[in-house]
């Protein structure tokens, strides 16, 4: 349900009454002083998926680099082309980025989309238009959406003791990403990791998208599109790195142009494994179980499975036609009420599995067993996190992190280690490297508004504040889309 809010609004939000009587017709002037030509209402108004009462009392009058400093949460920054804020409303922390009015509205209702398709996106929360400071100025609008917990930008990843193969995994989430994405037919425009928000899942990441400006979502994309898409991301990928490795953050043994044509290898392969016709003989059934039981164990569900003969009745050609990613996850969800990532899902059903066969419950309904598992293994594991790092890592992801830390000690020990043990070890040893200190943090979002440009250079000066579509308005683009 929309809520929209006017002159009520302009009283809540600390503007003068009186601006709330003002005609709400277009006037003339600057937004946000980069010289593009207002449209803006003179009415403040909120367009949102969900009401939030707070969001009223937020300084909407000034621009957002101005905002207090105990409104915003101390939360590392991913390099944009607009000014971005980690703003506390009420309980919950959203994500604030000024922007033109057209291209807000453009990218909510992107985003609204590609969440009712359960793709992994931030959570679009609303639109903040017809803003002006106390003078009557225009200001830019506002697209809000939700911070997604426990992520963090690819920067912030890299300025930490991680693995020598981050990079290598991050680019593995990526194309994970895209091909989904492609699946159901948005073309993105601009795929870069500084667009993306990575989550931890188990040894491996999750990859969310959290810019949509240049995407635009089609009923199938062409070849040429995915293509372009991808070349896109490869060019836009190899500079991210070789910037990493110009500030030293990315390891020297890191070879940037090798990383950029892994996600293009990766894509291809998942996209193929998903997408492609298989030819079997009449007695070759066993190997259609075989194909779903390979997309399984990647992690996506067959909903629907197209199956005809050829011509000469000798073949049977079996193609995916509903593809869902998140296996694993649905099956936990469905056993615990753990709602987590599809590897750490995969490595707790592991331990269910596990538990089940050690304490002689294998003839035992798996939900009970669960319900067991719950209640005497994972519970009290994940209650043993310090409160100070509870914003710091999600339970899954700790519940993992002691799961191998344990084997690590059992091996060194040769034998097994108490699980309080274990934990004990942990918190006292692998958890403080996930905690980036105030210095970092104020380095990271200094790195990234230095990456702040007006709008105006950003994007193309039509009326409607927005460029044309990349695909239509770039030759190289047209040549892509075209094969």
């Amino acid at each position: 349900m929309e809520f929209l809010t006017t002159a009520e609004t302009n009283t809540l939000a600390g503007l003068p009454a009186s601006q709330a009587l003002r005609d709400a017709a277009p006037q003339g002037g600057t937004a946000g002083g980069h010289g593009v030509r207002s449209r803006e209402p003179r009415t403040l108004t909120i367009t949102a998926a969900s009401s939030n009462p707070k969001m009223f009392t937020l300084p909407w009058e000034h621009p957002l680099s101005t905002w207090p400093q105990d409104l915003l949460a101390n939360l590392p920054r991913g390099i944009s082309r607009h000014v971005v804020r980690f703003v506390h409303v009420g309980d919950d922390v959203y994500a604030m980025k000024e922007i033109t009015r057209n291209v807000a509205e453009r990218e909510y209702e992107l985003l609204r989309h590609l969440q009712k398709l359960d793709l992994p996106t931030v959570t679009p929360i609303g639109v903040v238009t017809g803003r002006h400071d106390k003078s009557g100025e225009p200001l830019e609008s506002i697209l809000v959406t939700r911070h997604l917990k426990f992520s963090l930008p690819y920067r912030a990843l890299f300025a930490r003791n991680l693995r020598p193969d981050t990079a290598q995994r991050l680019i593995d989430a990526l194309a994970v990403l895209m091909v989904r994405l492609h699946l159901v037919g948005f073309y993105w425009g601009d795929v870069s990791l500084s667009n993306v928000l990575f989550l931890r899942d188990a040894d491996e990441f999750t990859a969310f998208l959290v810019d949509a400006e240049t995407g635009d979502l089609h009923e199938t994309l062409t070849d040429g599109q995915r293509e372009y898409d991808m070349d896109l991301a490869r060019t836009n990928i190899i500079g991210e790195l070789m910037d990493l490795s110009s500030g030293k953050l990315l390891p020297g043994d890191v070879d940037e142009v090798e990383v950029g044509n892994r996600l293009v290898e990766r894509y291809h392969s998942l996209w193929s494994t998903l997408t492609n016709t298989e030819n079997y003989g009449p007695d070759e059934m066993w190997k259609i179980e075989r194909r779903v039981n390979k997309l399984n164990e990647l992690g996506f569900d067959v909903d629907e499975l197209e199956m005809k003969t050829t011509e000469d009745g000798n073949r049977i050609l079996v193609r995916p036609r509903v593809v869902d990613a998140g296996y694993a996850s649905r099956k936990l969800l469905r056993l615990t009420g753990l709602d987590v990532q599809e590897n750490q899902a995969r490595r707790l059903l592991n331990d269910l599995d596990a538990y089940r066969a050690s304490t002689w419950q294998d003839d035992e309904d798996l939900e009970i067993v669960a319900t067991d598992w719950m209640r005497v293994v994972f519970e009290p594991t994940v209650r043993m996190i310090p409160p100070e790092y509870r914003s710091q890592i999600e339970p899954a992801q700790f519940f993992h992190e002691i799961l191998e830390h344990r084997w690590f000690l059992a091996e060194k020990a040769g034998h097994d280690i108490p699980m309080r043990e274990a934990v004990k070890s942990y918190i006292d040893t692998v958890l403080p490297k996930y905690k980036l200190d105030t210095a970092d943090v104020e380095q990271l979002n200094a790195e990234a508004d230095s990456g702040v440009v007006d709008d105006e250079s950003a994007y193309n000066s039509n009326e409607d504040g927005y460029g044309s579509d990349e695909v239509d308005n770039d030759p190289d683009a047209a040549v892509w889309a075209s094969r």
